[in-house]
């Protein structure tokens, strides 16, 4: 008789508790995005059962790290904890009652991502009254030509999807750094703007605390707020910063940034000690380079991951999910680092900027991320070469089976692939695929297909056989590929559909959304399990 190990539960007191007093804590919500997106607690991580595997080495390094464990009753819990426990980590634990447990218990449930993030920007706002402008206010400064200039503080990906015209792509991390450059002259009116509301407010907010001399506004709801007044948005621009930086701005900017990091009480490190604290275990250890990715492609300290400062602002949920864990930073000009950690340190995070650091510690090079060490070796499998593929597709029973995002398989897929949700694998065996005799698994890389492949062979009892190189091999085969909502086996709950995203949303979905961050401070209160404080 097999033994099916049990898990210990921890109550929404305990977990309270946690937070309260800052111990660590991973409080992990193994559901699909689109359904955490609908509900969570305010510290929830979104990390899907379905690429546990994947995320879980990188978003939880230490094996030790307190894991609790929720879903919404869906029996999704369960199979991550003994995921979880399969890779590894030894202290696993499931929330008591899950997601309704935690309802039940008085807690307050978040929506939307990047909640925390979210909540804190609207604090921020609150508390400094951050300057503003409404859609039409700024049109109107634009029309009359005054003297004004537009940052638009997202990743420059979004910008280029679409950004108020005129608009300079200067990415959060970079607007104390690049302000002064900019907009030398002091009576210039400096904008900032995102597609909602939170990176308008940090960003604004940055450049009143690092004393830029410019008067600051942030555009009041962003993107969705210039749609929702009926004013035209640009798309594809390419307008960004000079990389080329005045030594006397830059060190200028970075005597700002460390007199607001010292205010917000940000620790200091060395790289020497950065890495012992890492090596030793004892505590869960992010490392972070807060620069452009090109910055960190052309030369990194080893061990440091790439996440871009304003970007580890926003989603902190995501690249730092272990509420009490130690973030360190690092950068090449005093001025990102500071002021990301800035912003952590009063988000009631343990955070410390890398000193002294020189032109040789930058000595690593690429864009791959640092490997994560406990990451599992991806199961043995029989692979299949895209060539083999066609031939086989010439003959009937053979069903492809595609565990890409939903976003990746609607671009393109192999024709006749089926989409699905590797933890819905079995409802869709049941509801939805057809009959077959053998199955071929892929997604991007293949690098998941290799997980889910001996799961479909024990579920069906078939052959396998994995896609070598994933799509992308067959895309760079050449063969013919179709797109579209083609056959989908799994509902599109990989992702939650954000109401800033884009240009075709809803305006009622828009004005919703701004509803929602409106509430947010009194949500906050309400919680009460935040430790946020605002300099």
């Amino acid at each position: 008789m097999s033994f099916v190990k049990e898990f210990r539960t921890r109550s929404f007191e305990d977990v309270r508790r946690a937070l309260f007093e800052r111990e660590e804590i991973a409080l992990v919500d193994v559901r699909e995005e689109d359904p955490h997106a609908r509900g969570h607690p305010l510290f929830a991580a979104n990390l899907p059962l379905s690429r546990l595997e994947l995320d879980a080495p990188v978003r939880l390094p230490r094996l030790a790290v307190p894991i609790v464990v929720l879903d919404d009753g869906e029996g999704l819990a369960e199979r991550a904890a003994r995921r979880l426990d399969e890779l590894g980590y030894t202290d696993v634990t499931l929330l008591e009652g899950g997601l309704r447990g935690w309802r039940a218990a008085g807690g307050e449930l978040f929506k939307d991502v990047n909640a925390p993030s979210k909540a804190f920007g609207e604090l921020v706002e609150s508390k400094r009254h951050t300057p503003s402008l409404t859609a039409p206010e700024v049109q109107a400064l634009l029309d009359r030509e005054a003297d004004v200039v537009v940052l638009d503080a997202r990743r420059f990906d979004e910008y280029q999807t679409m950004n108020i015209p005129g608009s300079i792509s200067v990415p959060g991390a970079e607007l104390a750094l690049r302000a002064r450059q900019l907009a030398p002259d002091p009576a210039t009116r400096i904008i900032v703007n995102c597609a909602g509301r939170t990176r308008s407010i940090i960003g604004a907010q940055t450049l009143i605390n690092a004393g830029v001399p410019n008067p600051v506004a942030a555009l009041r709801n962003g993107t969705i707020g210039w749609t929702l007044a009926g004013q035209p948005l640009a798309h594809g621009s390419l307008r960004r910063f000079d990389p080329v930086l005045d030594d006397t701005l830059r060190l200028a900017a970075a005597d700002a940034a460390r007199e607001v990091a010292e205010r917000a009480r940000v620790g200091r490190t060395s790289r020497d000690e950065a890495r012992r604290w890492a090596d030793e275990a004892v505590r869960t250890v992010y490392r972070f380079d807060v620069r452009t990715p090109e910055e960190y492609e052309a030369g990194h300290v080893p061990g440091f991951r790439s996440v871009p400062g304003g970007q580890l602002v926003q989603e902190t949920d995501m690249v730092a999910p272990v509420r009490g864990a130690r973030v360190i930073l690092a950068d090449s000009d005093g001025v990102r680092a500071n002021m990301t950690a800035s912003w952590l340190a009063q988000m009631n995070i343990e955070v410390y900027v890398v000193d002294g650091l020189t032109a040789a510690d930058f000595s690593e090079k690429g864009a791959a991320p640092p490997a994560a060490r406990h990451a599992p070796a991806p199961p043995a499998v029989d692979e299949i070469t895209p060539a083999e593929l066609v031939t086989l597709l010439q003959s009937p029973g053979t069903v492809v089976l595609d565990f890409t995002t939903s976003a990746n398989y609607v671009k393109r897929h192999i024709p006749g692939a089926w989409f699905v949700i590797r933890s819905q694998l079995e409802t869709a065996l049941h509801d939805k695929l057809p009959d077959a005799r053998r199955y071929v698994v892929t997604c991007g890389s293949s690098l998941l297909a290799r997980f889910a492949a001996p799961e479909l062979a024990a579920s069906t009892g078939k052959p396998v056989q994995v896609l070598s190189g994933g799509t992308s091999a067959w895309i760079e085969a050449s063969l013919p590929v179709e797109s579209g909502e083609t056959r989908l086996a799994s509902p599109r709950i990989d992702r939650y559909r954000r109401p800033y995203e884009g240009t075709d949303n809803a305006r009622e979905a828009m004005n919703a959304y701004l509803e929602w961050e409106y509430g947010l401070v009194e949500q906050l209160g309400r919680d009460g399990t935040h430790g946020f404080h605002v300099i």
